[in-house]
């Protein structure tokens, strides 16, 4: 699917540059939620990189330039080549997303100010962490390289990654876990929503590699996994 696209985009110069943005942004995106992360989970007061607001901005500039690009396209060529145009624009749509996310957890940082810890979560907590910075990695080689059969097999592998979010957060919704004070698990329970969000818009980007249009950010039935 994505093959197609870069194909078509590769004839113009403008689309060309508008794709090979999408990489950056995806770079400047892992570098945004790392700062994030260790701003949240690895300093006990809070020293805020106002690079990650300013990393922000530059995404959300790339976004409306990505889009002017695209509808100029469009409006010399017509509605031909809409759904690979469609296509990179929902690749960046959820690259911005991503961005909002990681500074909702700088934002949170700031109001917890203590480092956070998951408790006796604390060990799933760092499994998770490290699949969504490894999927920043794996994404970027799916994009880049359009490798459909890298996408599955990454889509597989961390297909646990967002059930176990909502089972963690469910349970500190309902006080399973006494140990931590109510300021940590109001933090925890939105810091695994954005973990899952993040991880979610990371997977849509993969989907689109070899999924149709229409199917992108689903999983297939067969490769979920129920809920406990």
């Amino acid at each position: 699917m994505l093959k197609e696209l870069l194909a078509i985009f590769s004839k113009d110069s403008k689309l060309d540059n508008a794709f090979a943005r999408s990489y950056e942004m995806l770079d400047i995106n892992k570098d945004m939620f790392l700062k994030a992360r260790r701003t949240l989970r690895e300093t006990n007061t809070v020293e805020l990189d106002t690079s990650v607001y300013e990393q922000d901005k530059k995404i959300n500039r790339f976004e409306r330039e990505v889009r002017r690009e695209v509808l100029q396209y469009l409006s010399v060529t017509g509605v031909m080549n809409l759904p690979s145009a469609l296509r990179l624009i929902g690749i960046i749509i959820d690259l911005e997303r991503i961005g909002d996310y990681s500074k909702n957890i700088v934002e949170l940082a700031e109001s917890h100010k203590a480092k956070l810890n998951a408790g006796d979560s604390e060990e799933d907590l760092r499994m998770i962490e490290s699949a969504v910075e490894n999927s920043f990695d794996r994404t970027r080689y799916v994009l880049e390289n359009s490798d459909a059969v890298a996408a599955e097999a990454l889509i597989k592998e961390y297909i646990w990654v967002n059930p176990l979010c909502d089972k963690i957060a469910l349970g500190y919704i309902k006080e399973e876990n006494e140990s931590l004070t109510r300021r940590s698990t109001a933090a925890l329970v939105l810091y695994f929503r954005f973990l899952k969000r993040i991880h979610s818009h990371l997977r849509n980007i993969v989907t689109a590699v070899y999924r149709p249009f229409h199917k992108i950010g689903f999983i297939p039935s067969k490769d979920k996994i129920p809920r406990d």
